[in-house]
């Protein structure tokens, strides 16, 4: 991998920066630090072969291939604003890379500081990581994914590029104790509540940022007390392994499908799911004039978790599952 490094270092660096420019459009980056992080990390180290959907199913382009066409093909895809993805199994995806925009909002979200320790909950490339690694140093930095061959290729990955955080196969759900107390934790995979275990890994006051339905979940985390707002972005990640996804995957029968096929109403029906039926849902996603994400948020308290619209302690609220 380090031979394929350097024969694309300089085309690796002319397309990375032009994702920059691409990603500052988007309106992410605003943060040096975090720019100079994804003008440095070498993505395409982090994803030497990649699947791309086609007609008969998925194709796979990697860095090795004889003919430089698609050589160079797997390289443009490498630094395209896109998820990749990276793993596919008996045709089910089940690791990527996410889209590096929404990676940048992500990780400018968490607000990081100098000296905060920093644990990820699904370790996918390793990319991520890296670009932690870049911005607080290695040492800050433990990743955490149950697949040891995800946690193994990670590993390499990282070390190609130069980083060598701490990479734990394990499961997400409990976090990482041997390594807490953390500033800051993040996952890149969805889960369908708030795992208890995290929170006691919290040092006061740090963040939590996690996908939750089909949007993503800033929580402040106070003792056993942990509440935030969604981010306005829509987020779309592969379910935490040993978990699942918290998402609709068939239209309910009497659910027009002009509401269904909205990102903002898909988002309140799975976020209520098991509270609210498709006409519940829709009746107050029309009455409530169809609230954006960034009104909604979650609230962890006395071993207990609920979603809610506007106000925690308001009308509108639906438990999330136990873990």
């Amino acid at each position: 991998m380090g031979a394929h490094g350097d024969a694309f270092a300089e085309d690796g660096a002319r397309e990375r920066r032009e994702l920059v420019r691409e990603i500052e459009a988007y309106g992410a980056l605003c943060d040096p630090a975090w720019r100079a992080a994804f003008s440095e990390v070498p993505r395409h180290l982090f994803v030497p072969s990649y699947y791309v959907a086609g007609a008969g199913g998925y194709e796979r382009l990697w860095s090795g291939h004889a003919d430089p066409a698609r050589r160079a093909r797997w390289l443009r895809g490498a630094y395209q604003d896109e998820p990749l993805a990276t793993r596919v199994r008996d045709g089910e995806l089940v690791s990527s890379s996410s889209q590096p925009s929404l990676m940048a909002e992500m990780l400018e979200a968490l607000d990081v500081r100098d000296g905060h320790d920093v644990l990820e909950i699904g370790a996918g490339t390793g990319y991520n990581a890296a670009l932690l690694c870049h911005r607080l140093g290695a040492e800050h930095v433990t990743t955490v994914d149950l697949d040891e061959e995800i946690t193994a290729s990670a590993r390499a990955h990282l070390a190609a590029a130069g980083y060598r955080p701490t990479v734990i196969t394990g499961d997400g759900a409990r976090g990482c104790p041997e390594r807490a107390p953390f500033d800051r934790i993040v996952a890149t995979c969805t889960l369908p509540s708030i795992p208890y275990a995290w929170l006691a890994q919290c040092r006061p006051d740090a963040l939590v940022l996690t996908p939750l339905s089909t949007g993503l979940v800033l929580l402040r985390v106070r003792g056993d007390h942990a509440e935030g707002r969604f981010l306005p972005t829509s987020a779309y990640f592969v379910a935490l392994r040993g978990g699942h996804a918290r998402f609709p995957r068939a239209r309910p029968m009497g659910l027009p499908r002009q509401a269904y096929e909205d990102d903002r109403f898909r988002f309140l029906f799975t976020l209520a799911e098991g509270s609210l039926d498709a006409r519940e849902a829709l009746s107050l996603w029309q009455r409530e004039g169809r609230p954006e994400r960034e009104r909604f948020g979650v609230t962890v308290s006395a071993g207990r978790q609920w979603a809610w619209l506007d106000d925690p302690e308001g009308p509108y609220a639906w438990p999330l599952p136990s873990r």
